[in-house]
């Protein structure tokens, strides 16, 4: 070949498809710049490693972030590391019922709750079931005094410091107690009446409705409603559209063993027992024993079990893990917590964070890199790092639960809150991951599958985004660009 053919041929080379790929711009700057189209202010932290560790990308990967649900990730990963038994029914968690002496000739009644997240008062229930203890009981007696709901096993921690009081009146602030029922919410049935009239309203009797809402001709339905911390007064305004189809609301409950209580005894009375009494809660106030810092070894307090006419056996904890990763729900994520807590302490928020940190510690998660004051992620005081996230991720990886727990976390385009995310892209079915949404806060941590078919890990926030703009599409399309070319 000539010098001059030489040249042409190397010349037409050096335009081929590799060097074109040298020419854009390295993964690290295409990736900043899709994150760079959020509106001015949103704070952006990104981590994506190889299965073996090896940071692929790292946008302020030590800055710390509110997680919003991308605790669960924590609170159920410690689940998985410290407590045993996870595929088996829960013989130790299930609700009870016992008599007590009352002193006024018929005993007392105690609804005895052990942390049971599933407990059910549905008319079609068939599993874990209260209509069981209910029959229970009127097997033994026809009367009874007072109807007590006793949530004694975890101090009376209804709210992690840091949930913002506008979410407690909601499911997604319904208060934590270990006498737990229907998920602790209420449903509010909302039916359109005469166009200019209120619409009907059809709720349980424990809470008093204030309607203020007006049927309208046409439109969008458009209801809010709102309740006192603590008060049984819910205040219904906004409009719904005449045609429109029933609306259903789910309130908060702040007492959820008293109400637990409540339901109970309407229950006996359709079996013909009757209460002479009233219907009470017994807490247990926090105390400072319940600070592992504090008791520094010495053993957590313990509240005596007593004699039970009857008990239930819930799912096995494994469900529950998955119920809470895949749809995020923020009360089971709590009881889990305090069920964490109550290993090796009392089963207060502080003895369940401290499990959670001694995981860490294990997996090599730099303390720096995170902080809790909840199970769930409803608190605003939580904060962790991108890099710390990914490392404890790779460790839970490694472990010989980490399969089943990936199991545990949505799949893109599939389930749970990543139904439908990611559909049509590369990454359907191959990104599962926790979301997490919170006020100005945005979060999507876990594993994905790159175009050479390896696993990557990563986690990634969006923090102050201003009001009415989201960041969860730059998120994805980031992510979607990181798995195109790895």
């Amino acid at each position: 070949m000539t010098p001059s053919k030489l040249t042409a041929a190397l010349f037409a080379l050096m335009l081929a498809s590799p060097l074109v790929a040298q020419d854009a711009p390295p993964l690290q700057q295409r990736v900043a710049a899709t994150l760079a189209e959020a509106a001015p202010g949103t704070r952006f932290g990104l981590v994506v490693t190889t299965d073996d560790g090896r940071e692929i990308i790292a946008v302020n990967p030590d800055q710390r972030f509110i997680p919003a649900s991308n605790t669960k990730i924590f609170t159920t990963a410690t689940a998985f590391a410290t407590l045993s038994g996870l595929d088996q029914p829960d013989a130790d968690g299930g609700t009870a019922v016992r008599l007590e002496p009352s002193g006024k000739g018929a005993p007392d009644l105690v609804l005895e709750g052990r942390g049971d997240a599933f407990l059910s008062s549905a008319a079609d229930c068939t599993s874990d079931c209260l209509a069981t203890l209910a029959d229970a009981v009127a097997a033994r007696t026809r009367v009874v005094h007072d109807v007590r709901g006793d949530d004694s096993l975890y101090p009376n921690q209804r709210w992690g410091a840091g949930m913002s009081w506008n979410n407690i009146p909601t499911r997604s602030g319904t208060a934590t107690s270990a006498l737990t029922l229907d998920d602790n919410e209420l449903p509010l049935r909302v039916t359109p009446g005469a166009v200019g009239a209120k619409p009907l309203v059809d709720l349980s009797p424990y809470y008093n409705v204030f309607n203020t809402a007006v049927t309208v001709a046409t439109g969008k339905t458009d209801l809010e409603f709102d309740r006192a911390a603590n008060g049984k007064l819910v205040s219904l305004s906004g409009t719904i559209a005449a045609g429109a189809k029933p609306e259903i609301l789910l309130l908060g409950i702040d007492e959820p063993a008293l109400h637990a209580a409540w339901t109970f005894k309407q229950m006996l009375e359709a079996r013909g027992v009757r209460v002479t009494g009233t219907v009470t809660a017994r807490h247990r106030p926090l105390s400072p024993t319940d600070d592992p810092a504090i008791r520094k070894g010495a053993p957590a307090p313990r509240p005596p079990r007593e004699p039970v006419l009857a008990q239930l056996t819930p799912p096995p904890l494994a469900q529950d893990l998955t119920l809470i990763n895949k749809v995020s729900q923020n009360l089971h994520a709590e009881l889990m917590l305090r069920r964490i807590g109550r290993r090796n302490g009392s089963g207060s928020i502080a003895d369940g964070a401290a499990e959670v940190r001694a995981m860490l510690e294990r997996a090599g998660v730099p303390r720096t890199a995170y902080d809790f004051s909840d199970g769930s992620g409803m608190s605003s005081y939580n904060r962790v790092a991108p890099r710390g996230v990914a490392i404890l991720l790779r460790w839970i990886a490694g472990q010989p639960w980490g399969a089943a727990y990936r199991a545990t976390l949505p799949i893109a385009g599939v389930d749970g809150t990543l139904s439908k995310r990611f559909i049509g892209t590369t990454l359907e079915r191959k990104l599962f991951a926790k979301t997490g949404t919170l006020n100005a806060s945005s979060a999507l941590s876990g594993y994905m599958t790159g175009r050479s078919g390896r696993t990557l890990i990563f986690s990634a926030y969006a923090n102050d985004m201003p009001e009415g703009t989201s960041a969860t599409g730059l998120i994805d399309r980031a992510l979607e660009l990181i798995a195109a070319e790895n």
